[in-house]
């Protein structure tokens, strides 16, 4: 029979702290000291890292039995898709953050619309920066070819082609059957949509352009390219197997901003034309995204 021992904490004269064993003992595994067989009073234990311990990988490693559950249900979450990266949760930032800029962009659209309106301070100030964009423009040719953008026989050709590709496609797994026309039909509304809503803000209005006539704002030139380009951007996207998504409306939003340039350089629109353009093609595109992803049954957040 073995006899009992002690544990005694004492401070040394440097100002350690050793453990003094008192008898024969045999500790368990665990306590990050090597115990000697047949201590005396004067033995003093050995420090041993936790990192020299055979065994030191599990050593830090929540211990419990075979047969109990995990304390939290981490081990019953799925990370994402099979094969892919994701996160545990939705992210609910993405839809924040785009009902956010379509809030702003309706504040803004409805700010210049003031401004052109009672010709307020913003109008003149858009007149003289049209003049002095004009005088740095590009060859004539150049600036030609960007603005022929926004014309419905060079942006329709685009939306129509992708129209087709979704509707032969099926939109992915989700868009088998009735599905698969959905996209194609609301970016098709979409720019219905958006020529409507055009045409009656310049009829209302009757802004003055640079080369005379009215009915300049919004320009319908910028909103067509705009929603037929980001119409296609999102068919193919949504017909893509594999990521990145990033390039199609990236080049969609490339194709917009040279019209627009091409559109203020030849002296077709005022600056300001073009920005309340972006700002009505952003709502009805997030709105045309919106309702297609929760048609397919998609998170309700624009692809990445």
């Amino acid at each position: 029979m073995r006899k009992p021992f002690g544990v005694k904490n004492v401070c040394e004269a440097d100002g350690r702290y050793v453990i003094r064993l008192s008898g024969p003992a045999d500790l368990p595994y665990g306590f990050g000291i090597r115990v000697l067989r047949n201590s005396t009073p004067d033995s003093r234990p050995e420090p041993v890292s936790p990192q020299d311990r055979p065994g030191s990988a599990l050593a830090h490693a929540p211990h419990r039995s075979g047969d109990r559950s995990l304390h939290t249900p981490r081990g019953a979450r799925n990370a994402g898709r099979y094969g892919r990266s994701g996160t545990l949760p939705p992210v609910p930032g993405r839809s924040v953050l785009h009902f956010t800029l379509c809030a702003l962009c309706c504040v803004l659209f409805a700010l210049i619309t003031w401004q052109v309106a009672v010709d307020g301070p913003l109008a003149g100030l858009d007149v003289r920066l049209g003049d002095t964009l004009r005088r740095t423009s590009p060859p004539a040719a150049v600036a030609e070819l960007f603005a022929d953008l926004g014309n419905l026989a060079v942006a329709l050709p685009v939306l129509a082609a992708a129209m087709t590709y979704a509707v032969v496609t099926g939109g992915g797994r989700e868009g088998q059957g009735a599905r698969r026309w959905l996209p194609p039909v609301c970016a098709a509304l979409a720019l219905v949509l958006t020529g409507v809503a055009v045409t009656l803000v310049k009829v209302w209005l009757g802004r003055p352009g640079p080369p005379g006539g009215t009915n300049y704002y919004p320009s319908g030139h910028t909103a067509t390219a705009a929603v037929a380009f980001g119409g296609a951007a999102l068919l193919f996207s949504l017909t893509a197997r594999r990521p990145p998504y990033w390039p199609l409306p990236a080049t969609a939003a490339l194709l917009t901003l040279a019209c627009s340039a091409g559109l203020v350089w030849r002296g077709y629109h005022w600056p300001l034309d073009v920005v309340a353009s972006w700002c009505l093609s952003w709502v009805v595109l997030t709105g045309a995204v919106a309702v297609t992803l929760r048609g397919l049954g998609r998170s309700p957040a624009p692809p990445p």
